[in-house]
């Protein structure tokens, strides 16, 4: 059996623009899409690192900017 590391996944985002990691070949849960990068299970979690820089729901901080709360 594969290390589960060494297994493909792929990186996720939600409507509120939260990252998750997603074995390639599922079915990606509803709510959820495919973000274009995909990899080991590492190189997807150093990706989402990277790029999800606000780990506040994008709903949220639409409500702070509105309430000059940015």
């Amino acid at each position: 059996m594969p290390e589960t590391s060494a297994l493909p996944y792929q990186v996720v985002v939600n409507e509120e623009e939260q990252y998750s990691i997603w074995r390639v070949g599922k079915p990606v849960p509803e709510g959820w899409r495919a973000e274009g990068t995909s990899g080991t299970k590492e190189e997807c979690l150093a990706h989402i690192d990277k790029v999800w820089t606000d780990m506040r729901p994008l709903s949220l901080r639409r409500h702070m900017e509105q309430a000059g709360q940015a």
